[in-house]
């Protein structure tokens, strides 16, 4: 079993929860909801693991908060 983190926003022009999972092409997909998203991501990268394991181009590492004068 392996775990990949995926990045989500929401878009604000459709309103959609969209995710991708860094580094690993062809890891994305949207929805209207979370949990929905979840099981959208789960079974793009399922069809993308029937090919083999990928070879990431990038590994998430975590995020940053930066603080600019306004």
């Amino acid at each position: 079993m392996k775990m990949y983190t995926a990045v989500i926003e929401k878009c604000p022009d459709t309103g959609l929860y969209v995710g991708f999972v860094p580094g690993f092409p062809g890891a994305h997909s949207q929805a209207g909801s979370l949990d929905e998203l979840n099981k959208n991501l789960k079974e793009v990268i399922e069809m993308l693991l029937e090919d083999g394991e990928p070879e990431l181009e990038g590994e998430f590492i975590g995020t940053q908060n930066v603080v600019v004068a306004s």
